[in-house]
């Protein structure tokens, strides 16, 4: 739909994780982590395999030990043409590990690493390996220094953090990085990401971390990701919930279909319902939801359950439901199916499928 708002987003240089493009014009790439002990190989791959196929396009591993890098190796292996980021907290020699058995970017404070010998290391190990670092800095831990400076976190406190740490990579020459800096508190966290957004040129991972459960992390997430992204600021996105990873990459990709920055799978524009229901509409939703979670191709379909409304969001979608007796099922605009309340998934899952084959065999560009 052409009428569509369009977000200018901020241009910044471009970095490759893996097979995916951060930043520089590239789509926002969705991420997620693994909660997996990484050293169950099986687990974590099986994780990992999951978030994809529900859409995560990079997925972060933490590597805390030796040990967990040998496995993150064979976890590589296994998954292959997957982008994984390796995270790595204080020992310098997990990054550099993480990075020979094949990490597409090392998650790494230079400051927090140690001396310069250690950082002139790992960076010259990303270096030969063509990876890119990611800075990531987080409310709940920083320079004791600053806690002292600024006497609790602000945003001001973040934005000096991550330059600090910046400054290193600089000074050893090394410009393909992306920041973050992550905090629970809403206007502190996007306060921050304006300040540095004008203050550097490389691409930003966006999150709020902690954000909580799975309803209230993902509002929070979706108000202070939002105000960014609607700013244009924002190159890879991570939602933070204490949930499954793969409810993290759902809230994820709401979130940018909602802002029109991104389109994948199926589209449900659905009514709250009402007393003037002809149909179950919740009910029916929760089963399409269900049904439709194996397509990745875009398509807009309504679900609405009566006459008011009803018509006009359904005639707007590619295919649509008004509620009525029986209920009237719009294909691209015009009334073409009849269908009563115990036959109407059934019917919508059949036309959602044959419109999407069709699309298939014309070979019609996805949009």
């Amino acid at each position: 739909m052409s009428h569509h708002h369009q977000i200018v987003r901020r241009l910044s240089r471009q970095i490759r994780v893996g097979r995916v493009s951060v930043g520089g014009g590239a789509p926002i790439s969705v991420q997620t982590m693994t909660n997996t002990d990484t050293e169950d190989v099986a687990a974590t791959v099986a994780q990992i395999r999951a978030a994809v196929k529900a859409g995560a396009d990079i997925v972060r591993v933490s590597v805390p030990t030796i040990k967990a890098a040998e496995a993150f190796g064979k976890i590589k292996k296994e998954v292959g043409y997957i982008p994984l980021v390796a995270d790595i907290h204080f020992n310098y020699r997990c990054g550099l590990a993480a990075a020979e058995a094949g990490a597409d970017c090392l998650r790494i404070n230079p400051g927090n690493i140690g001396n310069d010998q250690k950082v002139a290391e790992v960076v010259a190990c990303a270096k030969h390996h063509g990876i890119p670092i990611r800075i990531g800095v987080n409310a709940g831990s920083l320079e004791a220094s600053l806690q002292e400076k600024y006497g609790e976190p602000n945003a001001d406190a973040l934005v000096e953090s991550a330059l600090h740490h910046i400054n290193i990579l600089k000074r050893h020459n090394f410009e393909d990085f992306k920041v973050s800096l992550k905090a629970s508190e809403v206007f502190m966290t996007v306060f921050a990401y304006r300040k540095l957004a004008a203050l550097i040129e490389q691409p930003l991972h966006l999150g709020i971390t902690e954000a909580g459960g799975a309803r209230a992390g993902a509002v929070k997430s979706a108000v202070g990701l939002g105000m960014l992204l609607a700013d244009g600021i924002g190159d890879t996105i991570r939602v933070s919930l204490a949930a499954p990873p793969v409810e993290e990459v759902k809230v994820g990709w709401d979130l940018l279909k909602c802002l029109h920055l991104r389109q994948r799978g199926i589209n449900l524009v659905a009514c709250p319902s009402c007393s003037r229901q002809n149909f179950d509409v919740i009910k029916a939703v929760q089963e399409l939801e269900s049904r439709f979670e194996d397509i990745d191709q875009p398509l807009d379909v309504a679900v609405i359950g009566c006459v008011v409304n009803g018509p006009g969001e359904a005639r707007e979608a590619a295919i649509g439901v008004a509620g009525g007796y029986p209920n009237s099922i719009f294909v691209d605009g015009k009334i073409t199916h009849k269908a009563y309340n115990d036959e109407l998934v059934d019917t919508l899952e059949r036309l959602v499928r044959e419109k999407l084959a069709a699309r298939a065999e014309q070979g019609t560009p996805k949009a």
